[in-house]
């Protein structure tokens, strides 16, 4: 989902709760960990994002949650993360 406030990769639902997911990816440690890439500020704009689309689709009475999940490629393979509630608002 795209919109002037923000990006958000994937919108989906667990029992009843929205959830926001932002994906990131690496392929080598030499600029850090890809779940490092998701920053203060991109956190922000996720946020902001996910306001005007449960605005806009009716979802802000419901609860959400704010998830990552992080893929890094090494020598052997990809190392998948997902955190649950990695963030929310503040």
């Amino acid at each position: 989902y795209r919109c002037r406030a923000g990006e958000i990769d994937v919108i989906a639902e667990d029992r009843g709760t929205v959830v926001f997911v932002e994906v990131k990816e690496r392929g080598g440690e030499s600029h850090g960990r890809a779940v490092e890439a998701v920053t203060l500020e991109k956190r922000r704009r996720i946020l902001r994002a996910a306001h005007v689309y449960a605005a806009k689709h009716g979802l802000s009475d419901r609860p959400c949650r704010f998830d990552v999940v992080s893929i890094d490629w090494g020598p052997d393979g990809p190392r998948v993360r997902h955190d649950a509630g990695a963030f929310g608002e503040s």
